[in-house]
């Protein structure tokens, strides 16, 4: 079968300027780029050129319908499809799309979480394009769907999506990284973007397989399980070669996202078996988290024509590695320069230094708030084992980096490392283009060199949500050091490379104690961050309760990103999609042993007694060890059948409490009671026939056909 070649297929199902310029009048387009770019606002008259372009592009590549795409507070995205097909005042059909109808669609927000913002009966939401992010094509079997990306709000204004406030703090940081640069003397920069790239781990099991887990169908994760000789002992899965069954899953994937405008620059083997990655080129801050989604989407839609189940939970396995999504961002001017990457010219260099410091001079004072960011239920489970970051946030730069902002602090810039890529024009050493430190993998935020890499993500988290609290956090920080420079400039004592040093020794000095080299998983690395006075939340409710400290939420609401109602809103909203997720896996925990585990037992126990009744009276007296072995597995049904009725009773007890009530019994008493559990039913596996075990085992579950 001859494929496409990826250059052939990349962007064709996006409604991209390429295509806008092909179908678009010129003055339209040139309007339309200005819109994109944030120069200005569409009117309606020339959303009616663009919208009939659109229209015809997409009925040529076979939609027959159209939706406003978007992304509530669920993390997941949502969709209303509406169709082209309408009828003329002879009642003859015609395809139909206006520009009032590309700008705004009224889908119902009443059933969309608002964290207690707007009443069940308040139904009226409205979906509005965003035209900063283009429209695409997606196919199904019967035809195809234009998706045009969009914001949602309620009635009155209220955002209830995600996208809303990371516009506001794409928008924020570029302001404010433009004041900063103004005072390098960047004339001719006209805009700042945001740039992204999350790198996706994911599971793949049978299909088949994972259909016999209601815990893997339910929840996403096993909640029983006993350890595998598979798991990672010996990591020999670790960029392995490909299965090839799993490599024809990876190009389908590859080249719907070709297609959709997106490349996927990585494809390996991750370290636990069937755990793989994606890793894509990185994209402007708002695109890329839509192409985030996008190709969420696509994997899903291809594991099922593959005869897999694609798992996206943080831990969907105990005791092998849990999936993140390594969120790479950086700050690029418009004329293509990184701002986070390190130059060979002094004012750039000390440009670079500037930007980095206002980052770590942020993460110094909101670190909280990114803890709070990649809070979830499962994120909980990953944390801190097994490659994962732990849940204390500090800054990794390398040796390099930390020494010299050390030695700038203390007043010494003169005296550069001898291995120094970066020249601040104080030195006479050669710069040399390298990597400036290795890499530290249990720290949750690094800095890789030209950009910093957040790991603590988890892999089905919608990007959206940690890049708005990150962008928040680092304008904080440019808008201090920004206020510095100026000040020392306009008391006409400095110019700006001494005042920006200022700014810079300022930044060093106060992120001090988040910066940390070290081994992130030693257990005394708990006790020193507490001295450091960094934040310790070890659960998601602990985490969650950041948002409602007075300097995080004021910290939104000074820079315009979420009022204060809002951020309460969401802390809400993530709090009751926690509880509910408990209640979910504790109802799924419960029918498991009462419906497959109890039984398998029992029948254990039943074919132990019966085949000790049938020996000759002779060999009975040497029974013992047999005798033990039966009274274990009459122990582990007993302790089985208690724990879940206590578990039961707990559920019910916390179905009558509060939000935040319920998010403390789940967390305080539902967990170890599930853990107690779990650590019977896989006890009770190891002793238990094959095939008399109900559910698929792991070393089932990790192996693929």
């Amino acid at each position: 079968m001859e494929v496409s070649r990826p250059k052939e297929i990349f962007g064709m199902n996006v409604f991209d300027r390429k295509t806008m310029k092909e179908v678009l009048p010129d003055e339209i387009y040139r309007k339309m780029v200005t819109s994109i770019e944030g120069g200005q606002k569409l009117d309606i008259s020339m959303a009616d050129f663009v919208a009939t372009a659109m229209k015809e592009w997409a009925v040529s590549k076979g939609a027959t319908h159209y939706t406003h795409w978007f992304l509530p507070r669920t993390e997941t995205t949502a969709e209303k499809h509406m169709a082209f097909l309408t009828t003329d005042e002879s009642g003859a059909p015609m395809d139909s799309f206006s520009g009032m109808e590309l700008v705004r669609s009224e889908p119902d927000a009443s059933s969309f979480p608002s964290g207690g913002i707007r009443s069940t009966f308040e139904a009226r939401g409205y979906s509005t394009w965003d035209p900063s992010s283009p429209a695409f094509v997606v196919r199904s079997p019967k035809g195809a769907t234009l998706c045009i990306p969009s914001v949602f709000i309620s009635y009155d204004g209220t955002p209830l999506d995600m996208k809303t406030p990371l516009l506001k703090s794409i928008d924020v940081v570029r302001d404010r990284s433009m004041r900063l640069l103004k005072l390098f003397g960047n004339r001719s920069v006209r805009s700042v973007d945001v740039t992204v790239g999350g790198e996706q781990e994911y599971f793949l099991v049978d299909e088949q397989k994972a259909r016999k887990r209601p815990d893997i169908m339910k929840c996403g994760r096993t909640l029983i399980g006993a350890p595998s000789p598979l798991e990672q002992t010996v990591e020999a899965h670790y960029f392995g070669s490909i299965h090839p069954r799993t490599l024809a899953y990876m190009e389908d994937v590859e080249r719907d996202m070709y297609r959709m405008g997106q490349i996927l620059k990585t494809r390996h083997n991750e370290v636990a078996p069937c755990q793989f990655e994606f890793a894509p080129d990185i994209a402007e801050g708002n695109l890329g988290c839509d192409q985030n989604h996008i190709l969420m989407e696509i994997m899903k839609k291809m594991a099922i024509r593959h005869g897999f189940k694609l798992m996206l939970h943080e831990k969907p396995f105990a005791g092998v590695n849990g999936s993140g999504k390594h969120l790479n961002f950086s700050l690029r001017d418009s004329e293509g320069r990184n701002l986070l990457k390190p130059s060979s010219n002094q004012r750039r260099n000390i440009q670079f230094l500037t930007f980095l410091s206002a980052f770590l001079l942020g993460v110094s004072k909101h670190g909280g708030l990114l803890r709070a960011a990649i809070a979830s239920p499962g994120n909980m489970h990953r944390l801190g084992g097994h490659e994962a970051p732990p849940a204390i946030m500090s800054v990794y730069l390398g040796d390099l980096l930390t020494q010299i902002l050390d030695n700038i602090e203390k007043g010494l810039p003169d005296k550069m490392p001898s291995r120094s890529l970066i020249d601040l024009g104080l030195n006479r050493l050669p710069a040399v283009v390298a990597d400036n430190s290795d890499r530290n993998r249990t720290s949750p935020i690094a800095f890789t060199g030209n950009k910093f890499e957040f790991r603590a993500v988890g892999a089905p988290q919608a990007l959206a949500g940690p890049l708005t609290v990150l962008l928040a956090v680092w304008s904080k920080g440019i808008e201090e050091m920004t206020s510095m420079i100026e000040h020392r400039i306009s008391e006409g004592r400095m110019d700006v490379t001494d005042a920006a040093l200022e700014a810079i020794r300022h930044g060093a000095k106060e992120s001090k104690a988040v910066r940390f080299e070290g081994n992130a998983y030693a257990p005394e690395w708990q006790n020193d961050a507490a001295k450091r006075g960094l934040t310790v939340a070890n659960t998601t409710p602990e985490a969650l309760d950041l948002y409602l400290i007075p300097e995080n939420r004021s910290l939104f609401a000074d820079l315009g990103i979420m009022t204060e109602r809002e951020v309460e809103a969401y802390h809400e909203i993530r709090t009751e999609q926690y509880v509910n997720a408990m209640d979910v896996e504790m109802a799924t925990m419960t029918a498991m042993i009462r419906e497959g585990v109890l039984p398998a037992v029992t029948r254990q126990i039943s074919l132990e007694s019966e085949a000790m009744g049938s020996l000759p009276e002779e060999l009975r007296k040497d029974m013992d060890p047999w005798r033990k072995s039966l009274k274990e597995l009459v122990t582990l049904k007993n302790g089985l059948i208690t724990g879940i009725e206590n578990l039961d009773d707990l559920r019910q007890r916390a179905n009558n409490m509060g939000l935040s009530e319920r998010a403390r019994i789940v967390t305080e008493e539902a967990l170890p009671q599930m853990a107690a559990i779990r650590g019977m039913s896989d006890a009770a596996e190891q002793v238990v026939a094959g095939d008399i075990w109900p559910y698929p085992r792991y070393r089932d579950l990790l192996t693929i056909d």
